[in-house]
């Protein structure tokens, strides 16, 4: 049976919203009661707790007024879909960790991670990070629509800027600042105007001062005209790459295992796809699979290269 010390707790956390630290102190009473014999008890609790963190994360938040700029979308990636490097998903699994143990760490004068910069060329999984991290905590992922934040009204985007934070600071979830190089440009650059200029020292000051349980991430393909003051700002800077050989291989094996012959999964194949970024690889996979289903032929190398040509073909329309 739960202690008076942990009903209190409960209560506590459910009036401040807490909704991680709740589900911790549950499944604490759910051990304390697994552990007296009491088993049918304890996976009650435990399947309560489970059920309620899934409706959470399907819970949708419809912003309207003055936060018509905050678009929610599903974020429903797991970590497992992340195919990077070694380096970046040990990084991506410390802001997990670190926000578990934000209490922890708040309670020995220190923060989590949690104001990330997410560089690197359009593809690369930036995004999708984005998306794992929402449904690896179990928050709303919240997308900035930077079309809706920056008016040409003088002053109105640093007013709407204002209460992007304030929503930060109300509601805690995941806010994605997708690219944020319109934005955050380089104060410096001759073709900038003074407004811009405003907008970014208000962002500056607005993140600096930010102490809420949200996760800030910021995502530009473009992190060369940035300007150099924001990255000091942010907790972390991710770069991410075009995949290589081994991290193609992994895309291929998550999207074709089990419906082609192994003779697929050859060096000579990653060889070809070098170049195009995760999601096109993932795209030209797709794009085979359907041909598959829709003409009842088997996923051979040749159909699966004229796909990835395909790809590639897109790259060359773009330089054109």
């Amino acid at each position: 049976m739960a202690t008076i010390e942990q009903v209190k707790a409960l209560m506590r956390m459910h009036f401040e919203d807490n909704d991680e630290r709740f589900r911790t102190i549950a499944l604490q009473i759910a051990a304390h009661e697994a552990k007296i014999g009491h088993a049918a008890s304890a996976r009650e609790i435990k399947d309560l707790v489970l059920s309620s963190k899934q409706t959470a994360r399907r819970k949708v938040i419809k912003y309207s007024g003055k936060y018509d700029m905050i678009e929610q979308r599903p974020a429903d990636a797991a970590m497992s879909d992340l195919i990077l490097s070694e380096n970046l998903e040990d990084r991506i699994k410390r802001i997990v960790t670190e926000y578990r143990k934000k209490e922890l760490l708040r309670k020995n004068g220190l923060k989590n991670r949690s104001k990330i910069m997410l560089t690197g060329a359009p593809g690369t999984g930036k995004t999708m990070t984005a998306s794992v991290l929402a449904n690896e905590l179990g928050l709303p992922l919240n997308v900035i629509q930077i079309e809706k934040l920056v008016t040409k009204y003088m002053g109105e985007t640093s007013v709407k800027l204002r209460q992007v934070f304030d929503c930060i600071e109300e509601i805690q979830g995941v806010y994605l600042f997708d690219e944020f190089d319109a934005i955050g440009s380089d104060r410096s650059l001759d073709n900038d105007v003074g407004e811009m200029r405003r907008i970014l020292n208000s962002f500056l000051q607005f993140l600096e001062n930010d102490d809420s349980y949200s996760v800030i991430i910021a995502a530009t393909n473009n992190p060369q005209i940035l300007d150099k003051a924001l990255f000091r700002r942010f907790d972390d800077v991710l770069d991410y790459a075009i995949p290589d050989e081994q991290q193609i291989q992994r895309i291929m094996i998550a999207k074709l295992d089990g419906l082609v012959a192994e003779d697929i999964f050859k060096k000579q194949m990653y060889q070809y796809m070098v170049g195009l970024s995760h999601a096109d690889i993932v795209r030209a996979c797709e794009e085979a699979v359907k041909y598959s289903l829709i003409y009842e032929e088997k996923i051979t190398r040749k159909l699966l290269q004229i796909c990835i040509q395909d790809r590639k073909s897109l790259y060359q329309f773009r330089e054109a």
